[in-house]
């Protein structure tokens, strides 16, 4: 898979192809859940089927960021370069990212056709049903089709619905403010996670013996409940199972300004500061509470540990 950013105005004179038309889809795709997953898969099947190269066009930062009235979506459900690697894993020739910026946003729904689709030998692209372009959203599914007549196919892909709701990344959202990780889980068709770099804590868990791998995150994260979790958690190829408490250590301190995750892995006991982690998020556990004492806290350490444990034997 090939990654080629692009800055408008678009100059496709340096971009290296192959003869190949292709056959796109449209998106920011935060999350890549199963909506997402089933427009990028018409985009991919279409390829295969008549011989073109697959695409996916994203766009970085999220629009309503650049555009004033989304502040919530600085915080991200999948930071570039993790959707990068799923839209990989669905089989993508190439990825698109567009600078979102001002002047990216003020062109008109033709110019964006024109401009982008037409400039990159486009000829089958696949949206949501909700997707909007060009200035002021003013470009529909319908206007798409309308600007990309008669030589680019565009199919437009209904929403994906479980349980009779639709999913979508506002959802999703919610479902993990909620704490209810195994619906957004559901939703996303995979287990939430976030990526960091472990960091030298203040070393108390390992006094109370719970050592912890302190993450810094490599991105800006949607905020999730504060509580613990049973996760699964990825150094290298390595693989371990482990509680993970996402707070602000109130038995310790009266106030923390910035939530911190902690994960104590069972049956760990390497040092592995520096190295880059990758937690998935399987169960809420119990919100974060304060403890009167430490033998309090490790009582209830260890009740969280045998929970998780059993969780995972059962799977």
């Amino acid at each position: 898979m090939k990654i080629i950013t692009l800055t408008y105005p678009i100059s496709t004179n340096d971009i290296a192809l192959d003869d190949r038309s292709i056959s796109i889809a449209l998106g920011h795709f935060d999350g890549v859940h199963r909506g997402h997953q089933q427009v990028i898969n018409k985009a991919v099947s279409t390829a295969k089927e008549q011989g073109l190269a697959s695409a996916v066009m994203t766009f970085d930062p999220h629009p309503k960021v650049i555009l004033g009235h989304g502040e919530q979506y600085t915080h991200c459900l999948t930071p570039l370069p993790t959707k990068i690697e799923l839209f990989e894993e669905l089989g993508v020739d190439y990825v698109f990212v567009v600078r979102f910026d001002l002047e990216f946003a003020a062109i008109t729904p033709k110019a964006f056709v024109e401009q982008l689709l037409r400039e990159l030998n486009v000829v089958h692209v696949a949206v949501g049903f909700d997707f909007r372009f060009g200035a002021k959203g003013a470009g529909t599914p319908e206007v798409l089709a309308q600007l990309c007549e008669p030589n680019i196919m565009v199919d437009k892909v209904e929403a994906f619905m479980i349980d009779d709701a639709k999913v979508s990344s506002t959802i999703i959202r919610q479902y993990l403010e909620e704490g209810n990780i195994e619906q957004a889980n559901h939703l996303l068709g995979r287990n939430f996670q976030v990526e960091g770099v472990v960091v030298q804590g203040d070393q108390r868990g390992r006094t109370i013996g719970f050592p912890t791998a302190n993450l810094r995150l490599d991105a800006p994260y949607l905020t999730i409940r504060l509580g613990v979790y049973a996760i699964i958690a990825h150094l290298g190829d390595r693989i371990y199972y482990g509680v993970l408490n996402h707070g602000m250590k109130p038995t310790f301190y009266a106030e923390d300004i910035v939530p911190v995750m902690e994960a104590h892995l069972f049956d760990f006991s390497e040092d592995i500061y520096g190295e880059h982690m990758t937690v998935e998020f399987v169960r809420f556990i119990r919100p974060e509470q304060r403890f009167t004492g430490i033998t309090e806290l490790i009582a209830q350490i260890n009740k969280d540990a045998d929970q998780v444990k059993a969780l995972f034997s059962q799977q």
